[in-house]
């Protein structure tokens, strides 16, 4: 829902990381961290900080890339992970592929070409199981219906239509959303759902949502339907890149 999404780039070399940083962070699209090293990495993901994708060089100083990309997965962690390289041989390809990297770039690379592969696979992402987003102070986790404040320690359950529902006006970018679209999309062709069946659920996970957060409305109610704040989020992903 946010316009930003939040990338770490793991390459110890400081001259393309500094650039790719730049480049890549260019307007609002993306926000980015960097790393030098695999301890370094280890150290930013180990803050709860939330990354939308992890740019990863095969060959760090204090490790192989294709190691830590496993061990991340095994971590339990599933974004998207790109390996950049100069190992392009088929051998390195399959070899990154099968420590769990969702695509491998050959250096030198064309910046175009890298975004393009960034977002394609965020939307991969976007619609599987594993994603997670930031909504204001919240970490959403749609399959284990579940919004984390790491801030406050605290978990937040949601039903099964409450997550249908923070799902799809995610996915609609802070855009308003009409009453008749979500009752469509949450409940499908049904005639004994009503409006009120959705402004009961609205104003319940707007308890759930808001209740720590009573200054900064995070589900704000428009003519003749609901959004997501994209404020509330833009704020919280500015004050974790300070």
């Amino acid at each position: 829902m946010s316009a930003f999404r939040r990338v770490l780039i793991v390459e110890d070399d400081a001259m393309l990381r500094a650039t790719l940083a730049e480049q890549i962070g260019f307007g609002c699209e993306f926000i980015v961290d960097q790393a030098e090293c695999i301890a370094e990495a280890e150290c930013r993901l180990a803050t709860d900080m939330h990354y939308d994708l992890i740019l990863l060089d095969v060959g760090l100083p204090d490790g192989d890339g294709r190691d830590f990309c496993t061990s991340l997965r095994l971590d339990g962690r599933r974004m998207p992970i790109i390996m950049l390289t100069g190992a392009d041989a088929e051998a390195d390809v399959i070899r990154g592929l099968d420590a769990g990297a969702n695509d491998y770039i050959g250096k030198p690379f064309r910046l175009s070409e890298l975004l393009a592969r960034m977002r394609a696979q965020l939307r991969v992402f976007d619609n599987s199981d594993d994603a997670v987003f930031p909504i204001g102070s919240y970490i959403f986790r749609p399959s284990a219906r579940l919004l984390v404040e790491p801030k406050r320690n605290r978990k937040v359950r949601l039903t099964d239509k409450e997550t249908a529902i923070l799902k799809f006006l995610y996915r609609a970018g802070g855009k308003p959303v009409s009453r008749q679209i979500l009752l469509s999309e949450v409940w499908g062709y049904n005639a004994a759902v009503t409006t009120h069946t959705l402004e009961t659920h609205i104003y319940r996970l707007r308890q759930k949502m808001e209740m720590a957060n009573a200054d900064n409305r995070i589900l704000v109610t428009e003519s003749g339907g609901y959004r997501l704040n994209p404020v509330a989020t833009t704020r919280l992903l500015t004050r974790r890149a300070a």
